[in-house]
């Protein structure tokens, strides 16, 4: 059977699905399973529901309070505060969850959510390289407000769960299903040996995609820490480590765990698994740890787990020399490595590290912003390489993991702006003049518009090591060769001067003018949308 026909499967005889039909699959050589909605589906438009895509935060909220999700939202309120405003510009949270369960072994993804909302997350997911199935279980206004989704998604549950093919299957409610009180949690917690992981990630409840790989990999946490209190559970792939492990908390560069596992060595430990993991066994290796790393600060539903299971939480990471230098005595102290070992772990790995940060230094004046996570520890290693770092922003919250590291660049009197927005980033570009600019795609994009290199953080930035000696240098390169770019930029400033901006950007014999009359009209119609938005959240 094929991908797309175990799809299809999935779609409930009330909603007629065609694989040929309006969607289209990104590529044929990728798994995909997502398709068009034929013109005999009753598929439901937003209109129809009430509780479409468009129906906005405050009301989806209000939707999923009434439907019982008031315990799930409160929840997420407490482990992912949103202030100072409502959440940054980011992409759909929920690309986090399907991130972490299409990465892992052996566990099957399902959406349910809206098409557009399906099709773009998946989309995104085969961008970023995943060539897992999307399972997609449709709706229509009679199957969500009947509660006939549910048994749906029960019956596509059941269906999937093959032994033989997965050791989980994962069902993730998006923002309709959350807002009209989709109960996942009423779903059997194993069929036939296959655990069942329901979750719900609503835009208007999780602020960013980071933190929504949390809620996944909470969940897991907590399902795995159940079996292992219930009884033996399997070993590790290759084994139980014959050393205490530290387990290693986010989303890091693949040689990043190598790099850490050598620093630990000395120590008497070794580098645990990376949770979110590759496999389900991998999360009872995690939870068998002698203590947590939390390289990512933010993962707040994780971090409850490894305290429930007695694992003390260590924050930061070995970045830069002082980094290295502080994380390590944080990790000896909590494992009850005597100090001498520490301090010879030390001699032996810092000398390298600052010979490297010496080897390639970087000389400019940098703003850093993005929505990963390790933006702090980023910055932090760029100080330490020598470039002057003004402004850093992240999307995810303040925690008490991270605060070290802000008090390090607070007191080197940088500025660090948490759940930072766009319009936050832009104002930094403008404030500081950086020589390079390193952020999201609209930062970058602003910050060529004004003539500055930039480099974009997600692909060029993060996707490198930056722990141990590994880390020291490794953006040197890469920074180095973005800030030798400012001469051509100049050039290209110089040569498109006069061929104007925005609306009369072109070459033209009547330049196009401003209709300044239906700017200020629409602009009016926001401001209304807006108020009548907020006087809702406030009912």
């Amino acid at each position: 059977m094929s991908e797309q026909e175990q799809f299809v499967e999935l779609a409930t005889s009330e909603v007629v699905y065609d694989q040929h039909a309006q969607v289209p699959s990104l590529d044929s050589g990728q798994a995909m399973a997502v398709s068009g909605v034929s013109s005999t589906s009753s598929a439901a438009s937003p209109k129809d529901d009430g509780l479409g895509c468009h129906a906005g935060k405050a009301q989806l909220r209000k939707a999923a309070e009434a439907a019982g999700k008031t315990e799930t939202l409160a929840r997420y309120a407490e482990d992912y505060p949103k202030g100072p405003h409502d959440q940054p510009q980011s992409m759909c949270p929920a690309f986090g969850s399907l991130r972490v369960g299409l990465r892992m072994r052996r566990t099957s993804t399902i959406l349910s959510g809206s098409a557009c909302c399906v099709y773009g997350l998946t989309f995104t997911s085969h961008f970023y390289g995943a060539r897992r199935t999307v399972g997609y279980v449709p709706f229509n206004s009679e199957t969500l407000v009947t509660g006939k989704l549910f048994e749906d998604i029960r019956e596509a549950v059941h269906k999937v769960a093959d032994p033989e093919k997965y050791d989980a299957v994962v069902i993730i409610n998006l923002c309709v299903p959350t807002a009209s009180g989709i109960p996942l949690q009423l779903l059997p917690k194993e069929i036939d040996g296959v655990r069942i992981i329901g979750i719900d990630v609503p835009g208007f409840g999780v602020p960013t995609h980071a933190e929504a790989k949390d809620v996944l990999a909470g969940a897991m946490l907590k399902y795995a820490r159940s079996e292992v209190e219930f009884g033996p559970v399997k070993a590790p792939r290759a084994g139980r480590n014959d050393r205490p492990t530290i387990a290693l908390l986010g989303e890091m560069f693949p040689a990043d765990p190598v790099g850490i596992g050598m620093l630990l060595e000395p120590l008497g430990l070794a580098a645990g698994p990376v949770v979110p993991t590759r496999e389900w066994r991998e999360l009872y290796a995690a939870l068998d740890c002698a203590a947590v790393a939390a390289i990512h600060p933010f993962y707040a539903a994780s971090i409850r787990e490894f305290e429930t299971a007695g694992r003390p939480v260590v924050g930061s990471a070995p970045v830069g020399r002082d980094g290295t230098a502080a994380w390590l005595d944080a990790i000896g102290k909590v494992c009850n490595v005597a100090t001498q070992k520490i301090d010879a772990a030390k001699a032996r790995v810092l000398p390298i590290i600052s010979a490297a940060l010496d080897k390639m230094p970087i000389k400019g004046r940098v703003t850093l912003s993005g929505y990963e996570g390790s933006e702090l520890l980023v910055a932090r290693l760029l100080v330490e390489s020598g470039a002057d770092v003004r402004y850093v922003g992240t999307a995810c919250p303040l925690t008490i993991w991270s605060e070290t590291d802000r008090e390090w660049l607070a007191a080197k009197g940088i500025t660090v702006t948490y759940r930072a927005s766009l319009e936050d980033d832009l104002a930094a570009l403008r404030e500081f003049e950086p020589d390079l600019a390193i952020g999201t795609t609209p930062v970058v994009q602003k910050a060529k518009e004004m003539a500055i290199p930039a480099l974009y953080f997600t692909n060029l930035v993060s996707a490198r090591p930056l722990m141990g000696p590994a880390g020291a240098g490794s953006l040197a390169q890469v920074v180095n060769a973005a800030l030798a770019n400012k001469s051509r930029f100049d050039v290209m400033k110089d040569f498109f001067e006069d061929v104007g901006q925005k609306t009369s950007a072109g070459i033209w014999e009547d330049v196009p003018k401003d209709n300044v009359q239906f700017r200020e009209e629409y602009k009016r119609r926001l401001d209304k949308e807006s108020k009548k938005r907020k006087a809702e959240e406030m009912i």
